[in-house]
């Protein structure tokens, strides 16, 4: 497989993540997942950026997309669904994380904010009947720095976002 033909099938598997982590920038808010609850080091769980509206529009946003793959290109119907959830769970391990080493809702952890939800992705779509392409997975983890950058500078340029990052 050629680079361009690997970019372009890494982009369509990473695609319903990509969904799953962007639509709750636009539909989020109300009740934070950890309703506002500390753990013992006095830090929020996930933080107030975490919202059950912003995962439950993530999740739907990305199921659709990847039912829409499922279609076109022959993957197995829970494939979006799946792909998704795993994005949203590895989002919310980074905000953890973040939280442990008291960086605010909003505030940079460098390559933590740009792959986490994808390390996620990847490791929930293993649980799918699709044969494993550590080639997709790799170009996948590459390619998406970059995209996430991009994308969220266009969302702090668009008033969505606080923060460029």
């Amino acid at each position: 497989m050629d680079i361009l033909q690997l970019i372009i099938e890494a982009v369509k598997f990473i695609f319903p993540a990509y969904c799953a982590n962007a639509i709750p920038v636009i539909a989020g808010g109300g009740i934070s997942m950890d309703f506002g609850r500390t753990l013992p080091d006095g830090r929020p769980v996930f933080g107030k950026n975490k919202t059950f509206r912003g995962f439950i529009a993530g999740l739907a946003a990305g199921t659709i997309a990847g039912l829409a793959e499922s279609c076109l290109f022959n993957y197995p119907i829970t494939f979006g669904f799946v792909v998704s959830l795993g994005a949203l769970m590895g989002d919310l391990t980074g905000a953890f994380l973040k939280r442990r080493l008291s960086i605010p809702p909003g505030g940079l952890l460098p390559v933590v904010d740009q792959i986490d939800f994808i390390i996620g992705a990847i490791l929930f779509s293993l649980l799918l009947p699709m044969p494993l392409n550590w080639e997709l997975y790799i170009a996948a983890l590459i390619i998406t720095p970059p995209v996430h950058l991009l994308t969220n500078y266009a969302a702090y340029r668009l008033k969505l976002k606080s923060n460029p990052w």
